[in-house]
């Protein structure tokens, strides 16, 4: 999305994820941000209400998409396989479309201050249905019978991590990455 397409609040919540990344939530002032955007920092209080308000939605926003798409993927009348392919190609994605808020979300989520407890539910409910895709998988005989803990650490360790390497690769296409990196993880886990 472009940004002169985005909202004055989504604006600074874009500025301030990119800051939050580079400089930590803690030492990035209103004021930083203000300048990040142009404005006044009086101007902020506007649009938003505080630095953590503005975390919190950054936050809570891409917990929420990803809570909400691995419910509908767990669902889906499919293999394991598949499902699995489709939470590496969900992750890639939002990744990619949106890096400094996954930034924010893996660095920063311990700042939340009374959404603390909602988002780890969210997370919580992400991780649960992630393990029950694979046990389901290894049930089937799909997946191998492996410890599905560290099954799980190792691909979620990889996709949670994307935000590290996504912005570096100017040349990155969202298909073939989706495709190349669900082979990858998967092919030593598939029977």
């Amino acid at each position: 999305m472009r940004s002169n397409t985005l909202s004055r609040k989504e604006q600074i919540c874009v500025k301030a994820a990119q800051l939050f990344k580079e400089k930590g939530y803690s030492a990035v002032t209103m004021r930083d941000l203000a300048a990040a955007v142009g404005i006044k920092a009086a101007s902020l209080y506007n649009h938003i209400t505080s630095k953590q308000q503005i975390l919190s939605e950054i936050i809570l926003d891409i917990a929420q998409q990803f809570t909400d798409g691995i419910e509908t993927i767990a669902t889906q009348e499919t293999d394991a396989i598949s499902k699995l392919k489709a939470v590496v190609s969900q992750h890639i994605t939002l990744t990619a479309d949106n890096p400094y808020g996954m930034a924010a979300l893996n660095n920063d989520w311990m700042h939340l201050e009374g959404k603390l407890e909602y988002y780890l539910k969210l997370r919580s409910a992400y991780e649960k249905q992630f393990k029950t895709i694979v046990l389901e998988g290894q049930e089937l005989g799909e997946l191998k019978d492996v410890n599905s803990e560290i099954l799980l650490f190792s691909i979620l360790t990889t996709l949670r991590n994307l935000y590290l390497w996504i912005p570096k690769k100017a040349d990155l296409e969202k298909d073939k990455l989706i495709e190349e990196l669900s082979e990858i993880l998967l092919q030593g886990i598939v029977k």
